[in-house]
């Protein structure tokens, strides 16, 4: 392993991509997506029909709760070795990957595939290790997933790591290189992804530029850098803040760690599941967007769950039949009959059939109206029979909200600048606070490692 990205947590891999394949049919979305929309996904199986697929080599969470699930992860894992003796994948070793990928909104997201080290990564709240989770981690969730990956030969990455890179030192030069045809860049895939998932075009980066990358990352988590961007020189440095996949950098920090139990520390350095596939994005990347991840709950009395909201918030004002989505904050303070100086004033809007209001709660205890709501949330449901999705998009979530005995919730966008300096200073935000992009923009399987010998 190259001495160039020693200390830095994040390496060049031994990436696996298809020899040949229909790569339209080959790449489907985040397993974590459309988790209340199965038709979605019985259209991605009409898609791809019988040709090779990342579809058969990802467990969908849509499915993740049904009979039979442990069946189905045993053929994925069928799937994998099938796949590997057949010779469905070539190897580029020791390589990064620099991604063009082509939005929804016809921007392009500039990314670089690689691995890092879970040695290196830490979800508890306010660790100080080089790589962090930026929101709760719920720990229930691990274990079913762990199920998914502990027996997988190989590891498909959903997840994607943000460097707070303003000047735009360690990716952007890809970008300019690839732009000019540089002979150190060469182009490995090009391609539509299926429903609506845009376009995205690939480059295995040449060693030249490896070297540029190595050092721009190092001089980003020099004492220099942390004290310039948030006032904490002193700090342990935090150069990747988990952006989408916080779950699955988890489950995969887990599966590690119980290798670990069997395996003699001697030899724990050279084990393939020490770590894990990931893309790394700037976090100033101009096509890159935080949107919010809305809630719905199912099987709910929506007026209930109202009524409760506004007791655990004493002064919560509600406002019937008015639209955040349309209204001015300025107008709905004034409807709430606050002062239009009330800064920290939250606005939540809900939804369910024959009403859309918001929930206006002055002096709010949380820094954040996600917070405020997830708090909330984590207690009502404690005791109710009922079931609650984290949704992405405005029209998804009404839609769901409209139906008999469902009630969504809708969330403001967080700003993107408050995040590095938020989990330098905090810790994690809220479980859920933010999404980069709409559901049909997130990270599309194409590429795979080993991660068993």
């Amino acid at each position: 392993m190259s001495n160039l990205f020693e200390n830095l947590g994040f390496y060049p891999a031994d990436i696996l991509l298809p020899a040949e394949a229909e790569m339209e049919k080959w790449s489907v979305v985040a397993c974590d997506q459309f988790t209340s929309q199965p038709e979605y996904w019985a259209e991605a199986e009409e898609i791809v029909g019988d040709k090779p697929s990342t579809l058969r080599l990802i467990l969908p969470e849509v499915k993740l709760g049904n009979d039979g699930v442990d069946a189905e992860i045993k053929t994925i894992n069928e799937n994998m070795s099938k796949y590997l003796e057949a010779d469905v994948f070539k190897t580029l070793e020791s390589s990064l990957i620099y991604v063009e990928r082509t939005q929804s909104d016809g921007k392009i997201r500039h990314g670089l595939v690689g691995m890092v080290d879970l040695e290196q990564y830490d979800f508890t709240p306010g660790s100080g290790a080089l790589i962090r989770a930026t929101e709760g981690t719920v720990l229930s969730r691990i274990p079913p997933r762990v199920k998914v990956r502990e027996n997988a030969p190989i590891e498909l990455p959903h997840v994607m790591l943000l460097i707070d890179d303003p000047d735009k030192t360690v990716i952007e030069p890809l970008t300019e290189a690839a732009g000019k045809g540089c002979g150190c860049m060469e182009k490995i895939y090009d391609y539509d992804l299926m429903l609506g998932g845009g376009h995205i075009r690939g480059y295995r980066v040449g060693s030249d530029m490896c070297e540029g990358i190595a050092k721009a990352l190092n001089a980003l988590k020099s004492a220099e850098a942390m004290e310039k961007k948030y006032g904490m020189g002193e700090s342990a440095p935090l150069l990747f803040a988990v952006g989408d996949g916080n779950h699955s950098l988890a489950t995969a920090k887990q599966c590690y760690e119980n290798l670990k139990k069997v395996t003699p520390e001697a030899e724990w350095a050279t084990l393939p599941a020490r770590y894990a596939l990931v893309e790394v994005v700037n976090n100033h990347d101009d096509a890159l967007k935080f949107e919010p991840i809305h809630r719905t709950l199912f099987g709910v009395d929506a007026e209930d769950v109202i009524e409760a909201f506004m007791k655990a918030y004493p002064g919560c004002v509600r406002i019937a039949q008015l639209s955040a989505l349309k209204a001015s904050e300025k107008e709905i303070l004034e409807k709430a009959g606050l002062a239009c100086d009330v800064n920290n004033a939250q606005i939540i809007t809900y939804h369910f059939a024959g009403e859309t209001g918001v929930l206006v709660v002055p002096n709010p205890s949380k820094q954040l109206a996600v917070g405020t709501l997830q708090a909330f949330l984590d207690e009502y449901m404690k005791d109710k029979n009922a079931e609650i999705d984290y949704v992405h998009g405005d029209e998804v979530v009404i839609e769901l909200g409209s139906r008999e005995g469902n009630l969504s919730f809708l969330l403001p966008a967080m700003g993107k600048e408050q995040l590095f300096k938020t989990v330098m200073a905090d810790g994690v935000l809220p479980r859920k606070t933010f999404s980069m992009g709409h559901a049909q923009d997130k990270r599309y399987y194409t590429e795979a490692r080993r991660i068993r010998r």
